[in-house]
C-alpha cells in the first residue's frame, strides 16, 4: 500500500464520486487533503477528512492558480495533484445540433481545468522536490465513444497531454499519468443510467475502484502512462502501438529528432 503520511494531496471534483473516494483513500493513507469543487458539498467532505476545502471553478485560470497557492500556504506544500473534475455533454451526440454553450462548458472543465491545474501545480510540486500528477481521463480517451463524441474529444485531449509532458516534467522530479475508467456509478452517469445498466446486468465500477487505481498508479513509479480500469480486471498501463514509420530510402523507421528522448510509449514511429 502506498504510504502517504506527511504528504499533501489536492483533489479536484472532490465533493462526490471518484474525487470524494480518492480524497478519502488518500486521507486514510495519511495524506493531508485539499478538496476542490464547484459545489459547497465539498466542505463536509474536507471536514470529515481533516483537510481543507476550496470552492470554485477549475475552468477559471485564476482560480486554479489560487487554489494551489492556498493548498501550499495552509498545508505546507503539494506532493500529489489529482485533477478529476469533469462533466459530460450527453445532449451533444448529434454534432450538427451541438450548441456553443454545450461545447464551451465541457471544454472549460474537462480540458481547460486540467491544463490550468497542471500549469499551477508544476511549480508547487517542484518546490517540494517533485511529486505526482494523476488526471482522470476515461476509456473514452482510448477509443471512440459515439454516445458522447465531445466528451470523447476532451478525454483524448487529456490522454495526449499526459503522454506528451513527461519529457519536460521528469527532470523536475514530477511524474504524470492518467486513470481511464470504464463506466462508474457516479452522479456524472446519473441514477437513470445506473438503473438501466443494473437491469441489463452490465457491470459498473464503483468510485472506490478508481480510488484504488489512483493509489496503485501513485505507487507504480511510471510516467506518461494511461491506466484503464474495468470491472474484474487489475489496472495496468495501456500498451499503445507505435505509428508506422517512414520507408524513404535511408530513413526507414526514423524518428523526428525532437522525439528521440521519448520512451516506448511516445508517439514516434515503428520501424519499416
Amino acid at each position: 500500500m502506498t504510504e502517504m503520511t506527511g504528504k499533501v494531496a489536492l483533489v479536484t471534483g472532490g465533493a462526490s464520486g471518484i474525487g470524494r473516494a480518492t480524497a478519502t483513500r488518500l486521507a486514510v493513507l495519511g495524506a493531508q487533503v485539499c478538496v476542490v469543487d464547484v459545489s459547497g458539498d465539498g466542505k463536509s467532505v474536507a471536514d470529515d477528512l481533516g483537510g481543507i476545502f476550496i470552492e470554485g471553478d477549475v475552468g477559471d485560470p485564476d482560480f486554479s492558480a489560487s487554489a494551489v497557492l492556498t493548498c501550499e500556504s495552509e498545508l505546507g506544500g503539494l506532493d500529489v495533484a489529482h485533477f478529476n473534475a469533469g462533466v459530460t455533454c450527453t445532449e451533444g451526440a448529434d454534432i450538427a445540433a451541438l450548441t456553443d454553450e454545450q461545447y464551451r462548458r465541457i471544454m472549460r472543465v474537462n480540458v481547460d481545468g486540467v491544463v490550468f491545474g497542471i500549469r499551477a501545480a508544476v511549480p508547487a510540486l517542484e518546490r517540494r522536490g517533485g511529486g505526482s500528477i494523476v488526471v482522470t481521463a476515461s476509456l473514452a480517451g482510448l477509443i471512440g465513444f459515439p454516445v458522447d463524441p465531445i466528451y470523447t474529444l476532451t478525454k483524448h485531449a487529456v490522454v495526449g497531454l499526459v503522454r506528451s509532458l513527461p519529457e519536460q516534467l521528469t527532470p523536475k522530479g514530477i511524474r504524470i499519468n492518467c486513470v481511464n475508467p470504464g463506466i462508474v456509478a457516479t452522479p456524472l452517469v446519473g441514477e437513470e443510467a445506473i438503473q438501466m445498466f443494473a437491469e441489463s446486468g452490465f457491470p459498473l465500477l464503483q468510485p472506490e475502484d478508481i480510488a484504488d487505481a489512483v493509489v496503485r498508479i501513485l505507487g507504480a513509479g511510471g510516467t506518461g502512462e494511461c491506466w484503464p480500469v474495468q470491472p474484474g480486471r487489475d489496472p495496468e498501463p495501456y500498451q499503445f502501438r507505435q505509428v508506422p514509420g517512414p520507408r524513404t530510402e535511408g530513413a526507414e523507421g526514423m524518428r523526428p529528432p525532437s522525439l528521440d528522448a521519448q520512451g516506448p510509449s511516445g508517439p514516434g514511429p515503428e520501424g519499416p
